[in-house]
């Protein structure tokens, strides 16, 4: 295999997922209960035989930092290779913040100048996915490519969200839409790329592009030979709300497309130490995910809950992720809803309340679908009614409700 260093894009931020980003980066947002999204491409690229990789970081990456520490859970705490996190820095010649994901590997050239290495494997740090990246690097090899490109089939109605591609009968891209209306081919960019070391220094020294897929990858296409290598495996975008409630929910179904049980390809994380799951004498537990530490007394159904949630006795949660050491008190309603670490829902409160589907207010295209967000540390006061397409934002205590403690679907509740 091509001596390969991967880039891992973690920097950006990401206001389509509302409140759960308001405090960490994408990459570092909790999924399938334990996980972190980061932890896909990491664990990705050790499966894979890659233990050379840096993670590109800008946006609150405190919790990142705190995640990816030494990299010990995925194999990647070694004094040769290993992870690096790589932050922005000023120079002598002033610097500035990363413009962009091209801007960020622009960067870090002289990192890449200095690594005995043939080829830049370059990761979005926010899907979800399972990929060997061996068969793309040896395609790469045998084209003798300057840049591969990884392709994924969507929805045709979903092209707008995605960079599109054209590939030929040969595997060549012939063209590259960033994002358009509508379009004949509904193969899609992954955000992975194969570079070239030498290709990649002389494109980013050479120019002053700061997207790989609005700018680079047109004017690419245009000059030189691009190959294209189609994944056919399960590939999740999960940067809007919607998005990452889907693919949550998606694991719950008998047979979901998403193995997380392969002991063939593993997903590492960083895990705490925490009990067994405990599920009371007078609970009901249907069609759940279920981590380490969390305590079900009440009712809970088709729901994704993390390491040390608590559900007293009397509370019902459906069709919702509450995410780790959030505590739903004694006959507290919470439906359709995601709420965020340590948060907190009185007695008696209902979240994800009645039939009102207002869009929220303040993002009417992103929220619109019923589902109501609740961040960080957020406190819902005892006996509090709280409707459907709401954002609550992280830390807001029990004063920001208001005296009849009603928040109207489409709201939002700042700190």
């Amino acid at each position: 295999m091509l001596r390969t260093l991967a880039l891992i894009l973690a920097g950006g931020e990401s206001k389509a997922l509302s409140a759960l980003t308001a405090e960490r980066s994408e990459a570092a947002v909790p999924f399938a209960g334990k996980f972190r999204i980061i932890d896909f491409a990491l664990s990705n690229c050790v499966n894979s035989g890659i233990y050379n990789v840096g993670v590109l970081t800008q946006y609150r990456p405190r919790s990142l930092h705190e995640h990816i520490g030494v990299g010990k859970p995925w194999d990647l705490d070694r004094r040769i290779g290993g992870v690096r996190v790589l932050h922005p820095f000023l120079t002598t010649e002033g610097g500035d913040w990363q413009r962009g994901n091209a801007d960020a590997v622009r960067a870090n050239l002289d990192f890449i100048a200095e690594q005995p290495i043939d080829a830049v494997l370059v990761l979005a740090g926010d899907h979800i996915y399972k990929m060997d990246y061996r068969p793309m690097l040896q395609i790469h090899q045998d084209r003798g490519a300057d840049l591969t490109v990884a392709v994924h089939s969507v929805n045709r109605h979903e092209v707008h969200r995605y960079g599109i591609v054209t590939v030929d009968a040969d595997g060549t891209v012939s063209r590259f839409e960033e994002k358009p209306r509508r379009s004949q081919s509904s193969l899609a960019s992954m955000g992975i790329y194969v570079f070239r070391k030498s290709f990649l220094m002389e494109l980013l020294a050479g120019g002053n592009e700061n997207d790989f897929g609005r700018e680079i990858m047109p004017k690419v296409v245009r000059q030189t030979q691009v190959a294209a290598y189609h994944f056919q495996g399960y590939w999740a975008d999960v940067g809007t709300v919607q998005a990452y409630y889907e693919a949550n929910m998606a694991l719950l179904v008998e047979t979901p497309a998403l193995d997380l049980y392969d002991p063939e390809w593993v997903i590492h994380t960083r895990s705490e130490e925490r009990p067994a799951a405990l599920i009371g004498a007078e609970a009901r537990a249907e069609g759940n995910l279920l981590c380490d530490g969390c305590q079900i007394y009440g009712q809970v159904i088709r729901s994704v809950i993390a390491p040390g949630v608590v559900v007293a006795p009397g509370a019902v949660v459906r069709d919702s992720i509450l995410l780790t050491d959030t505590v739903v008190e004694r006959d507290a309603v919470i439906d359709r809803c995601i709420l965020d670490k340590e948060t907190v829902v009185g007695k008696e409160a209902k979240v994800g309340d009645g039939e009102d589907n207002t869009p929220n207010q303040a993002a009417p295209d992103r929220l619109n679908t019923g589902l109501t967000v609740i961040g960080r540390r957020a406190r819902i006061p005892a006996g509090a009614i709280i409707g459907r397409n709401v954002v609550v934002m992280p830390r807001v205590n029990e004063d920001r409700y208001g005296p009849d403690l009603v928040v109207p679907s489409g709201a939002t509740v700042e700190r």
